[in-house]
């Protein structure tokens, strides 16, 4: 499991440098400023959860399953959070109008709170000696 983990971090954070770059680059003469700042949101949550994700798999205090659950939420949660804020940035590019799954933006959300309270809580279980 630490290993999927820990693939999956890595993927995301390097997807973030991508899209970040892309957001910057790419979409600087396609879309205004307020959604390239929409746009650049969704990589940011994109990657600090790639770091979270980094750490979880790297964690000898966490049962695999603690793991497995706040990787479930965080891969979920991005997904639907910054892919969904991806779409909406860049909804005038698209013939698919994504302010009509603009729904999921807050469960993907819900899902990375989720995550980072199942964190918390498995942190201050941690019997110490």
């Amino acid at each position: 499991m630490n290993k999927t983990i820990l693939g999956v971090a890595a993927l995301l954070g390097m997807l973030a440098v991508i899209l970040g770059a892309f957001g910057a680059h790419g979409l600087k003469k396609l879309i205004d400023a307020d959604a390239i700042g929409t746009f650049e949101t969704g990589v940011k949550y994109q990657m600090y959860h790639a770091l979270l994700l980094l750490f979880v798999g790297g964690s000898s205090y966490l049962s695999n399953g603690a793991k497995m659950t706040i990787f479930y939420l965080v891969l979920i949660g991005v997904i639907l959070f910054s892919g969904s804020i991806y779409g909406l940035a860049t909804n005038n590019l698209s013939s698919f109008d994504f302010k009509k799954i603009g729904f999921v933006t807050p469960i993907g959300g819900l899902l990375l709170i989720i995550a980072w309270g199942m964190l918390i809580f498995n942190v201050l279980s941690i019997k110490t000696k």
